[in-house]
């Protein structure tokens, strides 16, 4: 299995969602608070699978 890095979109893609979620589950933001473990989440997997797949 190789591995690539991960575009510049997917990056920072991720680690926007990822920002989110993680300042969500600190600060209350009324629609993210709820699902901010769910946006930690598809920031790890968008993450994972932009180095899994080659050009994504």
């Amino acid at each position: 299995m190789n591995l690539s890095a991960p575009t510049k979109t997917v990056f920072y893609l991720s680690l926007i969602l990822g920002a989110l979620g993680v300042l969500a589950a600190v600060v209350e933001i009324p629609f993210l608070s709820g699902i901010s473990f769910l946006l930690v989440i598809v920031a790890w997997v968008l993450l994972a699978l932009g180095a899994l797949l080659p050009k994504f």
